[in-house]
């Protein structure tokens, strides 16, 4: 962002980070499930703690070594936030996914943060 110049956008806010959930709509393994409540518990978190969120429909695949080529629809909720606010909210981010995948019988929640996947 640094090497843009133009004069409108030198004091404007800039959120540098991006944090993403990816909230399943299955349950033991390919078990359709309604997720309506949990994406707007995980937007209503998000937006809490950075001030709004964004959420969107996709459609995620990964191999089951049991049922092989598994898709699930999936809402990817994210959030742009500075990087003080991620790290003030960081551990918070972590446990509202591990309830996540608790809640969903999930063995991982996805947690994408600039870029990066993490699997919790």
């Amino acid at each position: 962002m640094s090497s843009i110049i133009n004069a409108k956008l030198k004091n404007r806010i800039i959120l540098s980070s991006k944090v993403t959930v990816y909230v399943p709509a299955t349950t033991a393994v390919n078990q359709a499930v309604d997720n309506t409540v949990q994406v707007k518990k995980v937007a209503s978190a998000l937006s809490g703690w950075f001030g709004g969120a964004t959420s969107t429909p996709a459609l995620g695949y990964w191999l089951s070594p049991v049922s092989g080529l598994v898709a699930e629809k999936t809402t990817v909720v994210f959030a742009y936030t500075s990087e003080a606010d991620l790290e003030t909210h960081c551990e918070e981010l972590v446990d509202l996914c591990e309830a996540l995948k608790v809640e969903m019988g999930q063995e991982a929640v996805a947690l994408e943060i600039n870029g990066e996947m993490i699997f919790i």
